[in-house]
């Protein structure tokens, strides 16, 4: 799967919350200073061709909407960071949560109880 740009999971944020939508629809969602209507429609495209969107014509009105969930994405791009920034390993990635962005004891408890269920569901 290709990386987004911040700008560009921005736009995808705008059509999984519409589900489908018109240039003008993301343009009206969009916050000021908004960007020309042909440059917002030339990154849709570009959206489009990296596979994140696809379109129905309705003459030559073009309705977007996403070919990946949220989730798929969010999924997908945490998988990427735990493979680029922490070695592959989980366990690199709660350490760091641990040491650098100062976990509390509660919110180890309750990582703990969360692998706890996560281990019962996961018998038969």
């Amino acid at each position: 799967m290709e990386t987004l740009t911040k700008y560009e999971e921005g736009l995808m944020r705008i059509f999984w919350k519409l589900k489908r939508a018109l240039v003008r629809d993301v343009l009206n969602e969009l916050p000021e200073p908004k960007p020309p209507y042909t440059t917002l429609a030339s990154n849709i495209k570009l959206l489009e061709k990296k596979g994140f969107l696809d379109h129905k014509s309705y003459g030559k009105i073009l309705e977007y909407f996403p070919t990946i969930s949220q989730s798929e994405y969010r999924k997908n791009s945490f998988n990427e960071l735990v493979e680029d920034y922490f070695e592959g390993s989980v366990e690199n990635v709660l350490s760091f949560m641990v040491k650098e962005k100062g976990l509390s004891e509660k919110d180890m408890e309750e990582l703990q109880k969360l692998i706890d269920n996560m281990g019962n569901t996961s018998q038969p």
